[in-house]
């Protein structure tokens, strides 16, 4: 571990001109794809996902992103002594200008048979960015981790295609959950369900889909075969706010299915289940972050960072703990628990695996190989 550390690139500095360079073109990128958005609605936004913003809105916000990138671009250029970076955001901020960002206009949109989730995409990219990045850079746990680790690309593209494959993901996922409760006579139950107060219903949708998840989750840590498809989400020995997003394919395919099933058969109503997706959105990057706030009292209720970062831990003495993705209180019923007051594991990762580099090495890998040895018995070593 410690030769990983030490072969990681230095934390950036603030006043250097690095952090705002990197600002202004990750800004800049973000104007332009939305700029192509506004452009070709049909194919790049996603139609459950429009109604909940508005054209105006977005124009707005895009105008908004424009302008920062550039003031980050300005103080990138007064700071640094290498001036590419400051460069390079106005280059593409430019570009978003000359290509309509302020005269974009919205429009009504119609239905394509094909589109992929780039506004989802680009609109979540940036909350989390902005919630998420200052948080790592103020409040580390690991102080020597720099933002641009090793494998920070693989974990944004990751990120990337869960996102524009979004309606991908959740038709394949409501598909086995209707095929195995659709026949029932739930509308009773569903009617009620539907009536609750807003905060009751939005809890009782967290409670329910922990517990599919954490009994998805047990499953694909016990189970040999399954966990060659979820380790891949454990390789990551850089926790931060994309390491989350490192999910095969399988894994979101069965986990997201049996999360979804108690959405279904409950019946919950179009708020409570908008709520849940933009708070599992968050909490899901949240755990994973290279934060060392422990939210006092709260971490018996919720599952924070420090929690999160025991069941990543790469010291076999500590595996098949913490398997709750929101609430402590099922690691308890279960007798998975695990928080030793405030401390933090040394490391996190796989230490028996072995995983290729790359989203697509990633991705095929356990199909024809086991990460954990060279013959494809299957045989672990440990047990997670």
């Amino acid at each position: 571990m410690n030769n990983l550390q030490n072969s990681m690139p230095q934390r950036l500095r603030i006043g250097e001109g690095t952090i705002s360079g990197n600002a202004s073109i990750f800004l800049a990128v973000l104007a332009m794809a939305a700029v192509l958005c506004f452009h070709y609605p049909e194919y790049l936004t996603t139609p459950e996902f429009r109604e909940l913003y508005t054209g105006e809105m977005m124009k707005t916000v895009l105008m908004a992103v424009i302008v920062a990138s550039f003031l980050f671009a300005t103080v990138s250029y007064l700071l640094s002594q290498q001036k590419k970076l400051a460069l390079t955001g106005i280059g593409i901020a430019a570009l978003a200008v000359v290509t309509g960002g302020f005269a974009v206009q919205p429009r009504a949109v119609e239905k394509t048979i094909w589109h992929v989730g780039l506004d989802w995409l680009l609109i979540d990219l940036l909350l989390l960015a902005v919630i998420f990045i200052p948080i790592e850079m103020f409040f580390p746990q690991n102080k020597r981790q720099s933002r641009f680790h090793a494998e920070w690309r693989t974990d944004l593209v990751y990120f990337t295609v869960s996102h524009l494959f979004v309606q991908f993901f959740g038709v394949i996922t409501q598909a086995p959950a209707k095929l195995l409760f659709g026949w029932m006579g739930l509308a009773p139950f569903q009617h009620w369900v539907q009536q609750l107060p807003f905060v009751a219903g939005f809890v009782l949708a967290l409670f329910v889909t922990d517990l599919f998840q954490y009994l998805a989750h047990r499953l694909f840590h016990s189970h040999v075969y399954l966990w060659r498809f979820h380790s891949v989400h454990h390789s990551t020995q850089a926790m931060d706010w994309l390491a989350g997003s490192r999910t095969h394919f399988v894994d979101i395919f069965v986990t997201r299915s049996i999360s979804f099933i108690p959405l279904y058969v409950c019946g919950f109503s179009s708020l409570t289940f908008n709520a849940y997706i933009l708070f599992v959105s968050i909490h899901a990057v949240l755990i994973h972050a290279n934060t060392r706030i422990n939210f006092g009292w709260m971490k018996y209720l919720l599952v924070t960072p420090q929690y999160h970062h025991w069941h990543h831990c790469e010291d076999p003495a500590h595996y098949g703990k913490n398997f709750a993705i929101h609430f402590p209180l099922i690691d308890r019923l279960f007798g998975t628990y695990y928080l030793p007051g405030k401390v933090w594991p040394e490391a996190t990762g796989v230490r028996e695996g072995s995983y290729p580099k790359g989203y697509w090495k990633q991705l095929k890998h356990p199909f024809t190989k086991s990460p954990f040895d060279h013959d494809l018995q299957m045989e672990e070593p440990s047990s997670r």
